[in-house]
């Protein structure tokens, strides 16, 4: 009798249910809806569909989240097992490197679990099309040997929910996208969602913070929670350093000037990308990959971290030829 394919080494486990795991753990990552701020359009639509699911107790449907790093699509994904009451198995595109990687994923899952792929747009095309059965049809066909030998093994599986993070959205081929139920596209922060965040992950870690200094912390946060976490981290770093029982606006000013993030949110990062392509290229248009050897950085950490937010703030441009510098980006650094 032909045996399963060995299960890879993922990530499964079931979400904490109790704010004292929160606690005990000091994740700022909430564990329900009523705990996410934010995406309130995406998550209005994500309660009402566990909701109708719970009622017809059947599995939710395959769910897609897109958009830049940092805002919320693991969470969401989390978020949602613990809603439905499920366990979730984390893994991401390019840790599945064989078909046979996948096929132990999916035979291991149970009735209801949720599979989380990180970074779905990097799965190989092969991996890709074992997926395309095992969504609609909740099965998968494994082919052992070769030529006059093969035979085809067909695996049952459970009724389960795939939840799907990319931060390149083009990038999913259309069989694969035509296969979510459900696809949103997540949004950078305003200001207030992320000072409301900002206070809420101070109140988990047991900081006593003003609110001129979650405003400010906020405002410097590239408009994505984790950011805004990371950087509440560094400032109480810097306040317990200083002897600073509560954090006021001048100490995460200092803090924050000390990690070189300045008034915009700009990291040494970004400001090394717009002062290349107005010093080196006279402003734009420059392709990515002249940028990229310009700055001796990958192509993909341009495109994925710092261009979207320089996008979305209005520092750069792009075109048909590249990116350009704006108007914006000359007045904020020659100033």
């Amino acid at each position: 009798m032909p045996l399963s394919p060995p299960a890879p080494e993922t990530v499964t486990r079931p979400v904490p249910e109790t704010e004292e795991d929160q606690i005990l753990n000091l994740s700022l990552r909430p564990k329900r809806f009523e705990e996410f701020i934010g995406q309130q359009a995406v998550v209005d639509n994500l309660r009402v569909a566990v909701q109708a699911a719970k009622r017809r107790k059947e599995p939710l449907e395959h769910l897609l989240l897109a958009g830049p790093p940092g805002l919320g699509k693991t969470s969401l994904a989390h978020i949602i097992a613990n809603e439905m009451s499920a366990k979730i198995t984390a893994t991401s595109g390019p840790a599945i490197e064989r078909a046979g990687d996948l096929i132990g994923i999916l035979t291991n899952l149970g009735q209801g679990d949720a599979l989380f792929i990180d970074e779905i747009h990097r799965l190989s095309k092969v991996v890709e099309e074992f997926l395309y059965p095992a969504m609609e049809n909740y099965e998968i066909d494994f082919v052992v040997d070769k030529g006059p030998y093969a035979k085809t093994i067909k695996f049952r599986l459970k009724h389960f929910t795939l939840v799907g993070a990319t931060t390149r959205a083009g990038l999913l081929s259309n069989p694969l996208r035509s296969r979510f139920g459900m696809v949103y596209h997540l949004e950078f922060y305003q200001p207030q969602e992320l000072e409301e965040i900002v206070r809420r992950s101070a109140k988990v870690l047991g900081l006593s913070i003003h609110d001129d200094a979650c405003a400010e912390i906020a405002r410097r946060s590239r408009g994505t929670p984790r950011v805004a976490n990371r950087l509440l981290r560094r400032v109480r770093d810097y306040a317990q350093v200083k002897r600073q029982e509560t954090v006021v606006k001048e100490v995460a000013e200092a803090a924050l000037d000390a990690q070189g993030v300045d008034a915009y949110g700009l990291d040494p990062i970004d400001r090394k990308v717009l002062r290349t392509i107005m010093e080196v290229y006279g402003g734009g248009p420059v392709g990515i990959e002249a940028l990229a050897a310009a700055l001796n950085e990958e192509r993909d950490t341009i495109v994925d971290i710092v261009e979207p937010f320089l996008l979305s703030a209005g520092f750069l441009k792009r075109t048909a030829r590249g990116r350009k510098a704006t108007r914006l980006a000359y007045q904020h650094l020659t100033q």
